[in-house]
Order: structure tokens, then C-alpha cells, then sequence
């Protein structure tokens, strides 16, 4: 056999690659930035108007004293880490979120913005060319397809008890995502990330005036933002989460495989 037939095909492909640590990258500035914008209001609210007048479905609460997160009518106490907070200098301040969690680290809504709308459409795009990728290289149809069985609730079961046994993959298919894995990854890249997109131009002026439709999609602009924050936080639990796994099924060769492609096992062998 020939060096190019002995050659086992890689388990992550290159557009797959790239695209992944542009995200990382991308998603790690934008909640950042998004953070810093969020300190501008923190206060979030339903349909198309909301001011400090309003009721505010969400809110970080803050003064010299205490802070805390409100959700509807539960009050969460966040005292020393949200809402009321010391710097590196040790001085009390009153930002809904602390610097090291911001870009920049320190209050500046119109740098936030910079750097949030310069990440967005680096992210926009290369969603958008990750998709158009994907339907030429059959990647959607060969790894994230989701068939009838996986659909059923006792399969998808299954993979929950495997799950909490700490086995990700079926014995000899490592190479092939589970149930859990395709629904998570399918939802987040064609549902939450688009809705992450079209929340955040629906929030701008002059989108709102040139497309007043995608604004009414949301139910408002209000509405857009508090759709927004919530795709945020589902965004940060689907990496937590992701994390864990990846720690648990072996980080160093899974991250390795990120970049340097990995190869998938059992094919190509003689």
C-alpha cells in the first residue's frame, strides 16, 4: 500500500478545527464584552421598553453595603462577588459584574461595545461559512445526523445512564458521537448560536429601524436582550459541561485531536 492509502482520515477536519478555536475564542470575548455592555442596565426585561421604573424580571442589585441577584421574586445574596465587589486595590466597587470578568476590566460601555461587535461578526461569519462548509463536506449527514432509534426515549436514556457511568462511546466507535452528543451539538450550533445572532441584531437601533420584523419576532427589544442573556447562560453551562467531559474522557489526547486532527481508529487498517 501506498503512504497515502497506509493514511488513516482525521478524526477532526480542518474547517472543523479552525472553526472550533475561532469560537472559543470569539464566545470568550463576546461574554466578556457582553458582560461590561450588561453593566451599562443590569436589569433585564420583557416586551419592547424597560427603564429603571419598570419591573424588571432580572436584576443585579448593588450599593456600598451588598449585592445580589434578583430572579422574579427570589433574591440570591452576592455580596463580595456580584453587585458588590473589592478591586485589585481592595476598594469596594459597585458594577454589576467585577473586572476580571469584563473586557475591558474596567467600566467602559463604548470600548465594550468595540469589542463586542468586532468579535460578533467575526463569529457571524464564520458560522455562516461553517455551515455552507458543512453541506459540502457532508459533515452534518456523516456525524450529527440523528436517526429515528436515537430519537426513542429508552435510547436516549441509555446514553444518560452511560453518561453517569463516565462512558461517553460504545466500545469500538469512538470516532462516532452518541445520542447526547448530536442533540447538544445540533441545538447549539443551528438553534442557540443563530438565535444568539438575530437576539443581538434585533437589539440594534438601526436594525430595528430598516428590519422593525425581526425585532417583532422577539416580542421587542427588551425582550430580545433578556433572550439574549439567556442563550448566554445556556452557552456558559453548555461549556462547563463540555469541560467536565472532556476532562473525563481524557483531556490531553482529546484536545490534541482539536488541533492536530486525531485519527480515527479502525479505519485504514490492514
Amino acid at each position: 500500500m501506498t503512504e497515502t492509502q497506509n493514511r488513516k482520515p482525521l478524526r477532526h477536519r480542518l474547517t472543523t478545527r479552525l472553526w472550533h478555536w475561532i469560537n472559543a475564542l470569539c464566545l470568550l470575548v463576546l461574554i466578556m464584552s457582553g458582560l461590561t455592555i450588561f453593566n451599562a442596565h443590569p436589569r433585564l426585561y420583557w416586551g419592547e421598553y424597560g427603564a429603571n421604573d419598570d419591573y424588571a424580571w432580572a436584576a443585579v442589585g448593588s450599593s456600598q453595603t451588598i449585592g445580589y441577584v434578583r430572579v422574579g421574586e427570589t433574591k440570591i445574596d452576592t455580596t463580595g462577588f456580584i453587585g458588590n465587589w473589592r478591586d485589585s486595590e481592595g476598594k469596594v466597587q459597585t458594577w454589576a459584574f467585577p473586572g476580571w470578568a469584563t473586557i475591558p476590566s474596567y467600566y467602559s460601555l463604548a470600548e465594550g461595545r468595540r469589542w463586542h461587535f468586532f468579535f460578533a461578526w467575526i463569529f457571524s461569519f464564520g458560522l455562516a461559512f461553517f455551515m455552507i462548509r458543512s453541506l459540502f463536506n457532508r459533515h452534518v449527514q456523516k456525524d450529527l445526523h440523528i436517526t429515528r432509534a436515537e430519537w426513542r426515549p429508552s435510547h436516549i436514556w441509555r446514553d444518560v445512564k452511560n453518561h453517569m457511568r463516565l462512558r461517553f462511546h460504545t466500545p469500538g466507535a469512538v470516532n462516532i458521537y452518541n445520542s447526547l452528543q448530536k442533540i447538544s451539538y445540533v441545538v447549539v450550533i443551528f438553534i442557540l448560536l443563530p438565535l444568539m445572532i438575530f437576539t443581538g441584531l434585533a437589539m440594534s437601533p438601526a436594525m430595528d429601524a430598516n428590519w422593525p420584523l425581526l425585532t417583532d419576532i422577539f416580542g421587542g427589544r427588551q425582550s430580545a436582550r433578556s433572550l439574549h442573556f439567556i442563550g448566554m447562560f445556556v452557552l456558559l453551562l453548555f461549556f462547563m459541561v463540555h469541560m467536565m467531559t472532556l476532562l473525563l474522557a481524557g483531556p490531553l489526547k482529546q484536545t490534541w485531536a482539536m488541533i492536530a486532527g486525531g485519527k480515527r481508529e479502525g479505519d485504514g487498517d490492514a
